[in-house]
């Protein structure tokens, strides 16, 4: 995912109302950039953190910019825009990257059951034989914290992400593949595990889920003024 114009550099001031953050760019402008993520973004909004953010050059939007990754502890970077996640494992099966996904007949969001899954693979567009569900993962540690390289998921308790994994075992018992897709968007990670802590039942369900047939990829994402892009699998710690 490449970016033309780069991405602008700033500094983080404070995040608010969930969707709104407030920043400081290089030019010493203060500007309220768009912030899309629903997540609790833990550790993700230190003090005066740099940041980087895109320009939609639409000046009929409320907000024109859109923050897209924070420096975090141990210099690492976290991409926190969720609506860039998809795109860039799309992108990445697409261009046969990802070993084990082919891009055969890919598809974005399609129904299975009552949920509806990020991507669907398979040369019967009528009935695929693969369904990826995407997540993004960016919950590392503090800077009071050693730099253990362990990301996790999720940030927040997500009953969504508990109904995808359901319907992912429901995949697998149709005689279908289902793949999970932690999209890892820290440049410091090494491994990921579920966030036990934070939202047993997902921890709960992804165990029965991974016994039950479901395949878990992981990889993270190299993260830069000028691209995004996923550079490295990552193992799943259970």
């Amino acid at each position: 995912m490449k970016f033309d114009p780069p991405l602008s550099r700033g500094r983080l001031l404070r995040r608010y109302k969930r969707f709104m953050a407030d920043i400081i760019a290089e030019d010493g402008r203060m500007l309220t950039l768009h912030c899309p993520n629903t997540g609790s973004m833990k550790h993700c909004t230190p003090d005066n953190a740099p940041v980087l953010f895109s320009d939609s050059g639409n000046p009929k939007r409320k907000y024109r910019h859109t923050w897209e990754a924070v420096q975090v502890a141990h210099g690492h970077w976290a991409g926190i825009n969720t609506g860039r996640t998809n795109a860039l494992v799309a992108e990445a099966i697409a261009a046969q990257r990802i070993d084990g996904l082919t891009p055969e007949g890919l598809r974005r969001e399609v129904t299975f059951g009552d949920s509806r899954f990020d991507i669907a693979l398979g040369a019967d567009a009528q009935a695929p034989d693969t369904f990826v569900e995407v997540k993004n993962v960016t919950l590392g540690g503090g800077e009071d914290e050693p730099d253990h390289g362990l990301i996790r998921f999720p940030d927040a308790v997500t009953l969504r992400g508990q109904k995808h994994l359901r319907t992912l075992m429901d995949v697998v018992a149709s005689g279908r593949r289902a793949v999970l897709f932690f999209c890892v968007q820290h440049t410091g990670a090494r491994q990921v595990a579920p966030a036990d802590d934070i939202d047993p039942a997902y921890g709960h369900l992804l165990r029965e889920a991974v016994s039950a047939g479901v395949e878990v990829m992981a990889w993270r994402t190299a993260i830069s003024p000028e691209a995004f892009v996923l550079d490295a699998p990552v193992p799943l710690v259970l």
